[in-house]
């Protein structure tokens, strides 16, 4: 009998894991041929007078705490409103309560050994506003495992709470609040610096990487000097961010949430104080109040990153690439239907009945008089297709393209460390193809987690794609160089020949593609 108590309890120190981190102890799980920590406290509770404040490193715990389970889900805003039957499309979503003690991260890795393995640091989408570092499609086990690198994921402050610009208003205290949810991300940078060897990994050897907003939070970390050495090469999914608001705009838009709440500028302290949904109710109607950017397709966040001349000097990507990211290599790309899940709400687009008049119509609200140019160009591009999947097709261009192209240009103009340029062209079957190769698509194929999103997405050659599309992302964190016998040689981006890998069932390098129309849409993104 103690025989087999003996080794009941070998067993479950073998698959609970204890590190010491620089605040206490934490307890994980071994599973699937890696061990996973979650819920780790990188930071102190954001609430009460640490509201609007830079962070803070968490007290120190006795004994071990448990880091099974996720959590740290950031008060969240309301998403986009979308067609029910999308409401799982990517898998199961977080449903943990929010709450402002969500200074916390996530890490998989194969060992807890001094293999030193390039360690992939993932920050989450939600446009700045809402999401999480919970989602099961972010699980990293697999592809942590199966390409023997750490991976990290981060949950931190979002909307008003992380980006409300009190800084005008006349109180000190509040000076770096408009930064306040990338200032979190800096702390969790510099807790991976501290703690990467004690979990297998290589401090030397960081890469951010981020989709949609997430992919916008590296373009930020990317121009902040308070960021440099912390991370050492990054990737931008479908979320290249060529510019931030400016003080004027994010100082007006915190004069109306003080509105909204029957507050005045010598009353910021009770910010502090109010419950976390009054704050929540407050960001929608502020919003509304702002006048329309004067770049609307690069001016995209209200409630996000602010250019304060300090934290974040100037623009990301405008006018030019930031030269205190000069050394760092870069990945940048999206999915080629970008659009076809925000329309989906559209009944005429979702049932592919929408009128070339109606269309012709949209495409002149975002590119004015050059509406008739780029129609005549995917008319004849696409001749066969229906008019909703052009109407896809151009709109992703304008939203999203548009700005990957500029980033990547204006990285490529530096000549300093290279830019790779990525287009995933994969459709999804789910839905009868409606979805095509929409926003987020790609995020299961990185994290190898296909199994997660369901059965309605899967076809032959899926789960190759997504071994050859997590290989692909683990070779760039380890080399500088997304190289690997996987894919077909993948040249980087230059002004002389702008290559793009096509990631689909073939993956192809493509040199410029719809280069007729590229200046085009520059001209229209940037005035």
């Amino acid at each position: 009998m103690a025989g087999d108590v003996d080794t009941l309890t070998r067993r479950a120190a073998a698959t609970s894991p204890v590190v010491e981190t620089a605040s206490g102890r934490i307890r994980g799980v071994t599973a699937d041929g890696a061990h996973a920590f979650k819920g780790i406290a990188y930071g102190a509770s954001t609430a009460g007078s640490n509201r609007f404040m830079p962070p803070k490193k968490p007290e120190p715990w006795a004994g071990v705490r448990d880091a099974a389970v996720y959590a740290g889900r950031s008060p969240q805003a309301a998403a986009a409103p979308q067609r029910p039957e999308l409401a799982t499309v990517w898998g199961p979503v977080d449903t943990l309560p929010v709450g402002e003690d969500c200074l916390t991260l996530h890490v998989w890795t194969p060992g807890l050994d001094n293999a030193r393995r390039p360690v992939m640091v993932w920050l989450h989408g939600g446009a700045f506003s809402y999401g999480s570092a919970n989602s099961p499609r972010y699980d990293g086990i697999r592809l942590a495992r199966r390409n023997d690198v750490v991976v990290v994921a981060v949950n931190h402050r979002l909307n008003i709470f992380g980006h409300l610009d009190l800084s005008q208003l006349g109180d000190e205290r509040f000076a770096q609040s408009g930064n306040a949810g990338v200032l979190d991300l800096v702390l969790a940078l510099e807790w991976v610096r501290e703690h990467a060897a004690r979990f297998g990994g290589d401090p030397a050897n960081v890469t951010i990487f981020g989709q949609s907003g997430g992919g916008g939070k590296v373009s930020a970390l990317l121009a902040m000097p308070r960021a440099k050495g912390l991370f050492h090469k990054a990737i931008v999914q479908s979320g290249a961010s060529v510019r931030f608001a400016e003080r004027g705009r994010t100082t007006r838009l915190a004069d109306a949430v003080l509105k909204q709440l029957g507050l005045q500028a010598d009353q910021l302290g009770a910010l502090q104080a109010l419950p976390l949904v009054r704050l929540q109710e407050v960001v929608a109607p502020a919003q509304a109040t702002l006048p329309r950017p004067r770049l609307p397709l690069l001016d995209r966040y209200n409630f996000g990153p602010v250019i304060d001349g300090d934290l974040l000097p100037g623009h990301p990507f405008d006018p030019a690439a930031p030269m205190i990211s000069d050394d760092i290599p870069v990945m940048v790309g999206g999915t080629k239907d970008e659009s076809a899940i925000f329309l989906a709400p559209d009944d005429a687009v979702w049932n592919r009945t929408i009128s070339e008049e109606e269309v012709r119509r949209r495409v002149a609200m975002v590119a004015g008089d050059t509406a008739d140019r780029l129609i005549a160009y995917y008319k004849q591009r696409d001749a066969a297709a229906k008019p909703a999947d052009r109407l896809i097709t151009m709109l992703s261009a304008s939203n999203f393209h548009v700005r990957s192209q500029l980033l990547a240009d204006r990285k490529a103009s530096r000549r300093k460390a290279p830019v790779w340029m990525y287009s995933f062209d994969w459709e999804t079957p789910a839905f009868g193809g409606r979805l095509k190769s929409s926003h987020s698509v790609e995020v299961p194929f990185v994290f190898d987690t296909l199994h997660v999103i369901g059965e309605g997405h899967r076809k032959p050659g899926a789960q190759a794609l997504a071994d050859r599309v997590s290989r692909t992302w683990a070779s760039f964190a380890r080399n500088g160089s997304p190289a690997n016998e996987s894919i077909p040689s993948w040249p980087a981006y230059t002004a002389e020949r702008r290559a793009v890998m096509q990631l689909d069932d073939t993956c192809r390098v493509a040199d410029d593609p719809d280069g007729e129309v590229r200046a085009t849409w520059s001209q229209v993104a940037t005035g």
